[in-house]
This record gives C-alpha cells, sequence and structure tokens, in this order.
C-alpha cells in the first residue's frame, strides 16, 4: 500500500440540504483515512466549463456516465446570471490507497437505486424511467475514480482556488439576505485523535439552526495564531483563576500550619501563585489547540504549525452568532442543554469540542487569524504531484 491523496466534492444540492455532516461523518469512519484540507468553493463559470471539459475528455471516467456527469455539472455548479454561486465543498484525504478507499465508500452512481451501504445509496438519486432514460441524478459527492484523474482534478481546482474559493460572500439565497451575520465555529482537536464520526456529528447539530456554511478549512493553529487568538484570555485568567488558586491555596496552608494565613503571605500568593496558575492554565489551553507547550518552543519557531488538528467553519445568515452559539451551549458541558454540541461531545471546560464566536465582530478578527479565506489546495497538490 502507498499514501495517496485523495479529493470529494460535496455538492451544491448535498450543502443546501445540510447533508454534510452526514457525508463527512460516512467518509471519516467508513475509510480511516486523514482528513487534511477542505475549502469552499463557489466555481466561476470558466472553473465549471474547464471541469466538465475535463470530464468529458477522460478515458478514466465511466463512459455511460460522461456525459449525464458533464451536463448536471455545468448545470448545478455554474453560477447563476446575477452572479451568485453555489457552494462547493472540497475535503482532501491522506492515507493508504485513499483514492481507492473514497471510491468505495462513495459507491456508484447507480448504488442510490437500492443500496444504502455507501454514501451515494444514502444521499444520491440515480432515477431511470420506463424507458430505461435517467430521470433524475443527484450524486451527492464526485471524486476521483483513479490517481490519474485525481491529479488532473486537484491540479484544475488548485488553478482557481484563490479566485473561487475561501469564505463566499455572495452565496446563492445569502445574498438577497438581509441582516446577515457571519460567525465562526472551531471543531477542536479532540475531534480528530483518530478517526471518526465526531467532526460530522457535530456539523449535524450545527446544521439544525438552518444557517449556511460559508467557509471551511483544516488548520494545525501555530502558537503565535493561538496567542493573538486566545491572549484577551489571559488576564481574565490570571484575574479569575488566580485568585481562585490563592484562596485554595491559603486554605490548605492553614489545615496544615494550624493557623490562618496572615495578610502578608496571602499578598505574596497572590502576587506569585496568582498569575503563575492563570499563566499554566493559559499554556495549556494553547497546549491544547497547537500541540505545543509554548514556554518550551523557542521565538523564531512559533509561527510553525501545530502537531494537532482543528476545522474551522464559517456559517452565514440572521443572527448567526445567537444560534450558533446557542446550539454549541455554554463552556461548562456539564451545564449545557441535552441535544447541544458540548453536552453530547464535550469533556470539560477545556476539552468541550468545539468553539464559537461571540459576536460579528470577534468572528471577523477569529477568520483573519485563523486565515480561513487563505489557499491550501494549491500546498497539498504542490505536496503530491510538483
Amino acid at each position: 500500500m502507498s499514501k495517496e491523496l485523495g479529493y470529494v466534492l460535496i455538492t451544491p444540492y448535498t450543502l443546501r440540504k445540510s447533508r454534510t455532516g452526514g457525508v463527512l461523518g460516512r467518509l471519516l469512519s467508513t475509510t480511516g483515512l486523514d482528513l487534511v484540507g477542505a475549502r469552499m468553493f463557489g466555481p466561476s463559470a470558466e472553473l465549471v466549463k474547464q471541469y466538465s471539459e475535463l470530464i468529458r475528455e477522460s478515458d478514466e471516467v465511466w463512459p455511460e456516465i460522461k456525459e449525464l456527469l458533464s451536463e448536471y455539472i455545468e448545470r448545478e455548479f455554474a453560477p447563476k446570471e446575477d452572479g451568485q454561486v453555489h457552494r462547493v465543498l472540497m475535503l482532501l484525504f491522506e492515507g493508504d490507497d485513499a483514492v481507492s478507499k473514497l471510491r468505495d465508500a462513495i459507491g456508484g452512481f447507480e448504488d442510490s437505486i437500492e443500496s444504502s451501504d455507501t454514501i451515494r445509496g444514502t444521499f444520491g438519486d440515480y432515477i431511470k424511467g420506463f424507458d430505461g432514460k435517467v430521470t433524475y441524478f443527484e450524486p451527492a459527492v464526485l471524486a476521483g475514480p483513479t490517481t490519474e484523474f485525481v491529479k488532473e482534478t486537484l491540479g484544475l481546482w488548485a488553478k482557481f482556488s484563490d479566485t473561487d474559493g475561501g469564505v463566499l460572500d455572495n452565496a446563492a439565497r445569502l445574498a438577497d439576505e438581509e441582516n446577515v451575520e457571519q460567525t465562526l465555529v472551531i471543531i477542536k482537536p479532540d475531534n480528530f485523535t483518530f478517526p471518526s464520526s465526531r467532526p460530522g456529528n457535530i456539523m449535524d447539530i450545527f446544521s439544525r439552526t438552518g444557517l449556511r456554511m460559508v467557509g471551511a478549512k483544516l488548520l494545525r493553529m501555530s502558537l503565535d495564531q493561538a496567542l493573538e487568538f486566545y491572549g484577551p484570555v489571559q488576564p481574565v485568567l490570571r484575574d479569575k483563576l488566580g485568585g481562585m488558586a490563592v484562596d485554595r491555596a491559603c486554605k490548605v496552608l492553614a489545615e496544615e500550619f494550624g493557623y490562618d494565613m496572615p495578610a502578608e503571605v496571602t499578598d505574596a500568593l497572590t502576587n506569585t501563585l496568582g498569575p503563575s496558575f492563570g499563566d499554566h492554565q493559559f499554556y495549556s489551553i494553547m497546549q491544547f489547540m497547537t500541540g505545543h507547550w509554548a514556554p518550551d518552543v523557542e521565538g523564531h519557531e512559533t509561527d510553525a504549525e501545530g502537531k494537532v488538528r482543528c476545522m474551522t467553519l464559517v456559517y452565514a445568515g440572521e443572527n448567526a452568532v445567537e444560534k450558533i452559539r446557542n446550539i454549541l451551549g455554554p463552556t461548562d458541558p456539564s451545564k449545557a442543554a441535552p441535544g447541544s454540541v458540548r453536552k453530547e461531545f464535550g469533556t470539560n471546560i477545556m476539552v468541550n469540542a468545539a468553539h464559537a464566536s461571540d459576536s460579528p465582530e470577534n468572528a471577523q478578527r477569529e477568520i483573519g487569524i485563523l486565515k480561513v479565506r487563505d489557499d491550501t489546495i494549491q500546498r497539498w497538490y504542490d505536496r503530491y504531484y510538483s
């Protein structure tokens, strides 16, 4: 077996029906592959044209499906006349025999007739009339049938990734709405310790908000990013947790030595133990999100990618911030309502499954820090094929 790079394109219809989480969960849990990239595209007319031509001209695509698939892409992927784009989500997977594993998990185009053990069998449609002609076709997802076709397709989409991908501000069915907010969600590293359906299940819960996902990126957060992202929390931890630590320390000392701690001891602990404990908790958060213990990392290495993965998602719609935070639940999972993300998947105050922005302004700040709009598809293509 050899390590390969494979892709899956989630179609506009699947995204509109909020089936993305189900698809992702199935892909991760059945293939055992690592999810290494994600990018939202609003394909331009030129990308749609070149992609449909690639399928028509390729010897790697099943001959009986070529024209049907090309026409589907031209119809469903192309932007509307007013310039609004349809959303297509590209996911990149890495692992041994990735191309064939993805192909087997997705299934053939006719699997949707009566099979439910594949993604197309569950989420796709391939309906024929009595005359044998296809009357309705929805493939749900698209993937490369061979390693050579994967290379050609990824090369094409990478070429358009800067212009057609990122966080979509003109997605169809959103561009005409008023009071549209964007908010950032981070599916935290504890959901990626091994391939499982957890990230997809979390996305499924967020889909109950009725919001549209307009951006996505797989991220290995650097210490620099974590410091900028969580920096405003550090003084709060020093004050709140530091005071708690001093109170506990004084209580333990009083019990040990049999008398109440004098004011000068309390003051000394407040000035030393309090900030130290707050900083320790702050560094613990950074370690959870990056895989690095900040005090041990030299300055010139703080901008390097972290050791752990998380997934950033941008949702858009009316009152997006409030809707996402309501279904996320409070910081402490033990206080979250049944059915919320943190109640279902959180462990404690730090390992609590996901993060969500607390205001539209902070959402834009966080999107900028984590560079959700920046391309990663070209980098992965270059890593494998250049």
